[in-house]
This record gives structure tokens, sequence and C-alpha cells, in this order.
């Protein structure tokens, strides 16, 4: 097939190709979890392996980005979408511990071969066409289809175990073996649909991973500079990585106590595929709405920020509250909300606390933050639980974004519309 020959082209298949991607990610979502536990798994074996998960996409993520710079956007992505077929074969098949790295392991390292290439082929598609042509309406298209993609594959995904009639292994794989077969669709579409036109950079494989690996050392050293000599970003990295750790309650114990609520693995798994793919729409209002929420707060970010950290902690209380499914279920999307909107209103602060030289340290710097709070959160949530159960665990999490509110406090009330740059000239990134 030629190359898009116009930028409403190359978005349509930018928006197809992003909502195919994300569409057998959201199917095994909501049985992660339960597969895992119905095959013999403790909650802190899961736990580890979604360490391992968030482990190599922080290691992987900066040594494979120059991969499709030197490849091609094409051979990237196609080798991300096997490493995830292969990755959704291994959970449908594994039965222990060692079957399950495996799995882990291939769907790390296919996140971090996939996550940049379309986005990289459609800008240069639309530079190619109209080199002064905005790209920012179609990368927000690209986000929508992305969290369409996720909630629509939540929902089938929690459904699917039903058609088998149980909670058995069995019936929790059958979303793996569908989103496998929908990946191969997909590769059959980036075949079709992703053409280049521009030969790959000169170099080798060994080169573009050494480039990435070198990278890595002074990424981090600057993200610890950064955190150390200034007192705001050190806040935002805090506000972070808390939650990280709401997140990892949710996604952790979420699938657990839907199944706890609705009587069994199978009803639970279609309960909470239905409240993820509601709780990520969630998210997206919650983001889309902070401007408003923070002139009901006179403009001021820590106080928006704090009541959303108040919004967020009371709604993983109330996830473990009262036995009641409608009551959990507003507890989950609460949380989602909160944490949809407080994102913009920290990345706001901490673009105006860096200028441009530093951005994107920044950025990553943030990014590791989320990370690690995440890895934090796995390895202690299920120690948490054993001790003092599943709703003490809730609680706990609760307070450490509570905690998370006295942080923002203490940010500044309020950021520039427009930070400046070293130089002095203005950047609208904010």
């Amino acid at each position: 097939m030629t190359p898009p020959q116009t930028v409403r082209s190359a978005t349509r298949r930018l928006v197809g190709l992003t909502a195919l991607r994300w569409l057998p990610v959201g199917l095994t979502t909501p049985v992660t979890v339960l597969l895992a536990q119905a095959r013999g798994l403790s909650l802190a074996e899961i736990g580890l392996l979604f360490t391992l998960h968030g482990v190599v996409v922080v290691a992987l993520e900066l040594p494979t980005g120059g991969l499709a710079d030197v490849l091609g956007r094409r051979p990237v992505l196609l080798a991300g979408a096997a490493l995830h077929l292969a990755s959704c074969v291994l959970f449908a098949v594994a039965t222990s511990l060692p079957g399950f790295v495996l799995a882990v392991l291939a769907l790390g390292l296919g996140r971090t071969l996939d996550s940049g290439p379309l986005e990289a082929w459609y800008v240069d598609s639309v530079h190619r066409i109209d080199p002064g042509a905005d790209v920012a309406p179609g990368l927000a298209r690209h986000s929508a289809a992305d969290g369409g993609g996720l909630a629509i594959g939540a929902v089938a995904g929690g459904l699917l175990p039903g058609l088998l009639g149980g909670s058995t292994g069995a019936a929790l794989a059958l979303p793996f073996a569908v989103a496998a077969v929908l990946d191969l669709l997909y590769v059959g579409f980036v075949l079709r649909l992703l053409t280049e036109d521009r030969p790959p950079r000169e170099g080798s494989v060994r080169t573009a991973l050494a480039a990435g690996a070198g990278t890595v050392p002074g990424t981090v050293a600057g993200a610890l500079r950064l955190s150390v000599t200034d007192g705001p970003l050190r806040l935002v990295l805090l506000i972070t990585a808390a939650g990280g750790v709401g997140l990892v309650g949710c996604e952790l114990l979420g699938p657990l106590r839907f199944a706890e609520l609705a009587g069994g693995r199978d009803d639970g798994a279609a309960v909470y595929g239905t409240v993820l793919a509601i709780s990520f729409a969630a998210a997206a209002v919650g983001a889309m709405a902070t401007p408003a929420m923070r002139r009901v707060f006179g403009g001021s970010t820590r106080v928006t920020c704090a009541v959303l950290a108040l919004l967020g902690a009371a709604a993983l209380a109330l996830f473990s509250g009262p036995d009641l499914l409608v009551v959990a279920a507003v507890g989950f999307a609460l949380y989602y909300v909160s944490h949809g909107a407080t994102w913009p209103l920290t990345s706001a602060v901490l673009h105006d606390r860096v200028t441009a030289a530093h951005r994107a340290t920044a950025v990553s710097a943030m990014s590791l933050s989320m990370a690690l709070g995440g890895i934090l959160g796995n390895l202690a949530v299920p120690v948490v639980v054993r001790l003092i159960g599943q709703d003490g665990a809730f609680l706990a999490i609760a307070g450490v974004v509570l905690l998370s509110g006295l942080a923002c406090l203490r940010l500044p009330r309020t950021v520039r519309a427009e930070p400046v740059t070293t130089d002095g000239t203005e950047l609208n990134v904010v």
C-alpha cells in the first residue's frame, strides 16, 4: 500500500492501529491477577510478577529507544507485537511461577519496543505531507484511541470467561487466546498500513542499544540532581510516587475484591472488566476537567491538588468499606478520577520548574517516580495484606495518598502559563 497522501489519511491509520494495538491489552487486564491466582500463585508472587514487569520497562525503555531509528518504525512495531503475542500464549499455558515469569518478561520487552515507533511514524508522515502541519490534533485522537481500545477490551475481557461457564484456569485464559488472535490481525494491518519511504538511520542494532544504554546513567543522575536541588520538584516526584502506590492497590487488589463481592472469579472478572473500562474513561474525564476544578479553587494548584488527594484517599477507603458491589465500583472509579485530574497539575508544576535543556530529564524523573512507586507498592501490598488483611491494606494505601495531599499544600500556588528557557524565550508547553 502507498504511504498516506494527506494528514487526514495518516491520522486515520494512526487511530486505527492504536485502537487495535491496545484492544488486546484491555482484553487481558481484568483477568491477569485472577488467572495467576487460579493456577496457584500467591498474592506475593503476583506482586513480584508486576514488579518484574515494571523493572523490565524501566530498565529497557531507553536502551531500546534507538532501534526504531536504526531498523525503521515497522520492524520494531512488528517485533513488539510478536512479543505481546508470545506473552499472551505464555500466560494462557502457564501453570507455575516460572511460566508466568517468562510471560511477564515477553510482555515487558514488547512494551518497550512498541512504546514510540507508531507515534514517530505518524509525525514523520505528517511532516512529509505538510512540513508546517500541526500534529497535536492527530496525537490527541491517538490518545483517545488508546483509551478507547483499553476500555472496550476491558469490558470484553471481563465477560469472555463466562462463555466457558466457570472460573477455571481455562476460562480465565480465554481472553489471552483472543488477544493473541487480535495481535495477529494487528501484525497484518501494520504490514499493510504502516509504509515507510525514509531510509533507516545508519548504524547497527548493537550501536543503537549501546547508545540507548549509555543515556541511562545520565538520565538517572539528572533526575537525582533535580529532585535534590528543587523543593517543588521533590514534592512532584513524591506525589507521583504516591499515585503509583494507589494504582497498585487498585490493579493488584481490585480483581480480588470484585471477585469476592461478585461471588466468584468468573462473575468477578466480568464486573472488574466493566468497572475498569468505566474507570479508564473516568480518568480521562478527570484530566479534561482539571482546568475547571482549578478555577473553582481560585486558580490554586496546591489547593486543587490537595482536594484531589483527599478525594483519592476517600475513594480507596470507600472501596474497602461496605461489602456492596456498587459502593466498591464507585470508589474504584473515583480514585481514577482523582489520579487522572492530579497528573496535569503536577506535570504543570514540573514544567514550570525546569528549562528546555532539562525538560526531558525531568519528565523521565516523573515517569521513573511513578514506576518506583508502583514497584514499592507491588512489594509491600502483599505483605500488608498478610499482616492486616485486604481491607486494612486499602486503608493503608489510602493513608499514603492522603499524606501526599499534605505535600500538595506545599506546592507553588500557581504556575506560569509560559515557562521561560535559559535564553529568555518562552515555551507554550503548560
